[in-house]
């Protein structure tokens, strides 16, 4: 650090040691940390404690930014507690269960009251002091309870806060951004347009009715005392996606990420070229390094869930105003904001069971053993005879007897042993969610109808519901190889084999109407011909219609349900290729009619690979 830099931050020094009573620096100086990365450490952590500060500064040792003169961004937030959080914590569970996650979930239920600013890591702290004594101006005016109304558009949910409450909440942001410019140095621009509260935000239109069903169900005049929190994040990864790990990693190689279970990493998907498929290239926000990660050992998190929380005023009007907290130590993440309440029988899940209605649960079938052992596998396991033989335990036990002998599996492969844990695992799945199957559609490929009986044998419903086949739902037939469709088992061959399946069923594709070949409008009008047929196929009563396909089916099956037309072709190679095996989506039909995409019923399930074992290696010489 430069000569001139040096003495700014003893200066800093100097200043903090009587502002702050004990001085939360002074420790960091006397562990031997510079002043610039222990002032950033106690930035980065809300200034909480020096162990919270000292634990970032060692997990930041190899952060090359650590050095940086990069100031964490701030914004100040108005947020409810009470009755009504809990309210609005089920609005967002439920929103997020029966119409997929949209932008406000992205956030916690909060008014925005600034826009974000920076301030330097120096001067933080009589940014706290800005916030006491904006909230002290306005106390004694501030509402008692504060209106709210509910407003919707195709595309917004939320609550309006009437004009006068929102006269004084405004003033309030406007007494913080003059207090933080002349205490802090800071440059903030207050909210001076409506106040609002958002529920949902960057939805599918067709989700608007269930939404506002939903919104309803939350009294705006709920208990609730309003707090004013001033929390922080890290400019630098505003427009990446947050990723959170679900496993520990290792490296293997020195240019990926040591991953614990519960860290975040920062994503630029402009930069995801450079990683290797089943890959991504981020940033972790505990250590600041950079590297490659599995992406099956993450899933996506919310974008605050990285923010940390500074502190926070609450406006009360109490005569005891030593019981007001201007500056909440724990200074605790989102995430742990408020303490969980335990969840009781509500008039969200009344209404949720009002609206019950047909399901459509689209699955993508288990691991197949070419997938595995490559497009030649049939030659691992056969003898010069023409025998079956297992030379792997993820191999299948025995495969099931065609006319054509071995040869026919080569195009259409059975499950491998892990495939069919899976399926089995996905069924127990289903099994404890408590949905009620009530029709079962397969492709008519070998892996979809196994997977589909095994998810029946754990449903107890194999002797109950027959598999249909459904030859307009398999994939793309310009995916296969050859100028012809591969030869599926005949229906007295599965029968012959245990399956179950309905011999009476006239499927709305022929077998012999797949074109080999065929283009992406072929393919796409194809499935949306066989959905029609499969629902109307299917009783009007509520439950759920199970539809085990191909990972394309997920979106060619599901968008002509929602009414949306089909995506790029480019765009959807893109998304098939990352559907893993068991991935499942789920639509729901409202009380209008109309389709909506809501959570799936069961869990995801994610594992690592497993490599191939050699014992020759552990002889020596060899």
């Amino acid at each position: 650090m430069a000569a001139g830099e040096t003495q700014l931050y003893a200066k800093v020094s100097n200043k903090l040691k009587g502002h702050s009573t004990p001085s939360l620096l002074d420790p960091l100086l006397a562990l031997g940390f510079p002043a610039h990365t222990a002032l950033k450490a106690l930035a980065a952590t809300g200034r909480k404690t020096v162990e919270e500060a000292s634990s970032w500064l060692h997990s930041h040792c190899k952060d090359p930014s650590l050095d940086d003169p990069i100031p964490q961004e701030y914004a100040l937030f108005l947020c409810p507690t009470g009755p009504l959080l809990e309210r609005l914590q089920e609005f967002w569970r439920e929103s997020k269960r029966q119409c997929a996650k949209n932008r406000a979930h992205e956030v916690f239920p909060h008014v925005t009251l600034c826009d974000f600013f920076t301030c330097e890591d120096q001067k933080v702290e009589s940014l706290y002091e800005a916030l006491k004594r904006a909230g002290d101006q306005v106390l004694a005016s501030f509402p008692a309870t504060v209106p709210l109304v509910l407003h919707s558009s195709v595309s917004y949910l939320g609550f309006f806060i009437s004009d006068g409450p929102a006269d004084v909440i405004r003033e309030f942001a406007t007494a913080f951004a003059t207090e933080a410019a002349v205490l802090a140095d800071c440059s903030v621009k207050p909210c001076t347009k409506q106040l609002h509260l958002t529920l949902a935000h960057k939805f599918y239109p067709h989700h608007q009715r269930t939404l506002e069903q939903l919104a309803r169900a939350v009294p705006p005049g709920h208990p609730c005392q309003w707090t004013a929190a001033l929390f922080s994040r890290d400019m630098r990864f505003v427009h990446y996606q947050t990723l959170r790990a679900l496993f520990q990693y290792k490296p293997q190689n020195g240019d990926e990420l040591t991953l614990s279970p519960g860290d975040y990493i920062f994503v630029d998907p402009s930069e995801q070229e450079e990683a290797s498929e089943g890959w991504v290239l981020g940033t972790s926000h505990r250590t600041g390094c950079r590297g490659f990660l599995p992406e099956n050992y993450t899933e996506r998190a919310s974008e605050a869930d990285t923010w940390v929380k500074h502190r926070t005023y609450t406006f009360s009007l109490a005569t005891d105003t030593s019981s007001r907290k201007d500056a909440e130590a724990s200074g605790r993440r989102n995430g742990d904001f408020h303490s969980p309440t335990p969840r009781s029988i509500s008039s969200l899940q009344a209404l949720q069971a009002t609206l019950a209605r047909r399901s459509v649960l689209v699955v993508r079938h288990g691991e197949r053993v070419d997938q595995v052992f490559g497009k030649y596998w049939l030659r691992q396991c056969s003898t010069t005879d023409g025998k079956y033989y297992r030379p792997d335990l993820n191999f299948p036990r025995q495969l099931p007897r065609r006319s054509s002998g071995l040869s026919d599996f080569e195009r259409d492969p059975p499950l491998s042993s892990c495939g069919t844990f899976q399926a089995r695992l996905a069924g127990n799945s289903l099994l404890d969610s408590g949905v009620r199957i009530t029709a079962v559609f397969s492709s008519p490929a070998l892996r979809c109808v196994q997977t589909a009986n095994h998810i029946l044998e754990e449903l107890k419903l194999e002797k109950t519901l027959k598999i249909r086949i459904e030859p307009g739902i398999f994939e793309w037939t310009k995916w296969e190889a050859g100028r012809t469709g591969p030869n599926f088992m005949t229906q007295a061959e599965l029968r012959e084999a245990g399956f179950s399946v309905d011999l009476d069923y006239r499927p709305a594709f022929p077998l012999s109407s797949l074109l080999p070949a065929e283009s992406y409008v072929q393919y796409t009008d194809r499935c949306a011909h066989s959905m029609e047929r499969v629902l109307g196929a299917c009783p009007q009563e509520p439950g759920v219609i199970l539809i085990v396909s191909h990972g394309s089916a997920l979106d060619v099956c599901t968008r002509p349900l929602l009414g949306l037309p089909p995506r790029d072709c480019g765009d959807f190679v893109q998304l098939v290729r990352k559907i893993p095996a068991l991935g499942m989506c789920f639509c729901e039909e409202n009380e209008e009619g109309k389709w909506e995409l809501a959570s799936p019923p069961a869990r995801t399930l994610t594992h690592g690979a497993n490599s191939a074992f050699n014992w020759r290696s552990w002889i020596p010489g060899s």
